[in-house]
């Protein structure tokens, strides 16, 4: 219970007070304020870094993420936010020693010729501390927070909780699925509390990004890495955040970011690995004017069918083309029941030339994409969780693009590298692995062939070959039929009715009703009263097949 009285707080604190108050009403949330109040008699944000920290690493790592989110807080959160990156405090020295010796089952002085005790970084889940090994590599050694693990699982146990009570009750939770989101969040913090999964991935990536000479990946020491402790090479350089104007000058600021933005297009669309967190204390400027990309825990996955499908995406909003991006986003989408297709058409045209009409300094692919996937969950359509990590991920590239080269169009570097991407693609999927999987299923194929067509032949001559035709939903597909043909056939015999009555009327009978021929007045009311059955059935039976429509469960 005290968790959920921080987290109520945090939330009362900085968080729009109609939030807190529904908690407890149950009304409708809506989302059209901005995330944090920016008005004069606020807490500065400066403040909500201290008491994120003051949470734990969960809400540190939460603070991490909200720090790269410009679509989301305004620039002074933003500025404040970003200290979490690296300059949280960090934990004792002692801890530190007993972690690794634990770890790696030797004593520090024994393992390295020199270990500093002060730390070079700290963040959210772990701290930085640079050694060197006995064979003289320099090497930076990340030590994971002490009983980080328990209370990671313990915090997003109270998150889950108030994550569940928001889809359940509000309008907002619904569309979003808050729950959903807590759950990738969580997966994503527990493999980054696992180093030895961060060691592969600085080997995997570094090894797909080897083309580039311009890019660095620091590679880990396998001996000297476990789930709690990491050693990897120590790169020479500063943040790019921290280059001053004149260093800036010493390097070619647009080869830089052009290659550094193809890299990720190929790590995205191409080799289905990217690293997903390149914010600006993640990315430095070596000293031999490369860019080098850090902390490899938290990465993206893409599948061959995702990668066509965003390859779409992109190559159409840089384009401009909003009905092929709103197409392509439909496809990849699960999608709710009578979800409005036209509305969110018209929300993502409007999108696209909100960002078409921008200067070329303000335009973001990241934020349009994210803006995009907030805008689908309004209209019924929801975007996968990659979808919104590679937006997340394109919105921190920017900003690193915007650093090194303020002029760096990506809409122009999507448009080309398009024919290399497909190349690569192509190359990828015509591999010996790929070809032989194939000519399998060509052998067995033609293998069996022969027989298939003798089967097909034998039925054929016997006539013995017979076709069967399984309509979807048949019974009521034959009772909407069964209805219209009542309908039809009642409507003729009351036309007919209608016809005799009118041509009896000129047969004089002695029995009369009011004045006509009685058994030509019998007919013709006869008719009357079936036509208003008729019509009082049919509309009967309209408004009761639509209410079932409408009855949520019912398809």
């Amino acid at each position: 219970m005290k968790r959920y009285k921080e987290i109520a707080q945090l939330l009362w604190k900085y968080g729009r007070s109609d939030l807190v108050k529904q908690m407890a009403s149950e009304e409708e949330l809506g989302i059209d304020e901005p995330l944090l109040k920016t008005s004069p008699g606020d807490p500065p944000p400066e403040e909500l870094a201290d008491d994120l920290e003051a949470l734990g690493p969960t809400f540190v790592k939460l603070g991490q993420v909200l720090s790269s989110r410009a679509d989301l807080l305004p620039p002074r959160c933003l500025k404040a936010l970003a200290r979490l990156q690296d300059k949280v405090k960090p934990f004792p020295y002692a801890d530190v020693e007993r972690i690794v010796e634990a770890e790696l089952g030797v004593r520090i002085s024994k393992a390295f010729e020199y270990f500093n005790p002060e730390p070079l970084a700290a963040a959210s889940l772990g701290q930085v501390h640079t050694a060197i090994m006995r064979d003289g590599r320099e090497v930076v050694v990340k030590v994971q927070r002490p009983d980080v693990v328990p209370q990671v699982v313990d915090d997003f146990a109270a998150l889950a909780t108030v994550a569940s009570f928001l889809d359940r009750y509000t309008k907002v939770g619904r569309q979003h699925r808050f729950g959903e989101i807590v759950e990738e969040l969580r997966a994503s913090i527990m493999r980054e509390l696992d180093y030895q999964r961060e060691a592969q991935h600085l080997i995997l990536v570094g090894k797909n990004l080897a083309e580039f000479d311009l890019i660095q990946i620091p590679q880990p020491v396998p001996d000297f890495s476990t789930r709690r402790v990491i050693t990897m090479d120590f790169v020479q350089g500063r943040k790019i955040t921290k280059i001053s104007p004149l260093a800036r000058l010493e390097v070619s600021g647009f080869a830089l970011a052009d290659q550094l933005f193809r890299a990720y297009l190929k790590q995205v669309l191409v080799d289905g690995i990217y690293h997903a967190d390149p914010h600006a204390g993640n990315v430095f400027l070596t000293d031999d004017g490369r860019v080098a990309l850090l902390d490899l825990g938290m990465v993206g996955h893409t599948t061959p069918a995702m990668q066509n499908n965003l390859l779409k995406v992109l190559l159409a909003m840089s384009e401009g083309k909003s009905e092929e991006v709103a197409d392509s986003l439909c496809d990849m989408s699960e999608t709710d029941l009578g979800f409005d297709v036209v509305g969110f058409g018209k929300r993502v045209a409007a999108l696209v030339v909100d960002r078409q009409g921008q200067h070329l300094r303000e335009s973001s692919m990241g934020r349009t994409l994210l803006e995009v996937t907030r805008s689908a969950a309004e209209f019924g359509v929801h975007v996968p969780s990659e979808f919104t990590m590679l937006g997340k991920t394109l919105l921190q590239l920017d900003e690193v693009g915007r650093i090194l080269s303020p002029d760096f169009d990506a809409d122009a570097a999507i448009r080309r590298n398009t024919s290399e991407l497909m190349t690569k693609r192509l190359t990828r999927d015509a591999n010996k692995g790929n070809i032989a999987t194939t000519l399998l299923d060509v052998k067995e194929f033609l293998s069996g062939l022969p027989v298939r067509l003798n089967r097909i032949m034998d039925l054929v001559a016997g006539k013995d070959l017979e076709m069967k035709v399984r309509a979807v939903d048949a019974p009521v597909i034959m009772e909407g039929l069964l209805k219209i043909a009542n309908r039809i056939a009642s409507g003729v015999i009351l036309a007919a009715l209608i016809i005799g009555a009118s041509l009896m009327m000129r047969i004089e009978t002695t029995w009369t009703l009011f004045g006509y021929p009685g058994l030509a007045i019998v007919c013709f009311l006869t008719a009357v009263a079936g036509g208003l059955y008729m019509v009082a059935n049919i509309f009967i039976q309209d408004r009761r097949s639509e209410r079932r429509a409408n009855r949520p469960g019912v398809a």
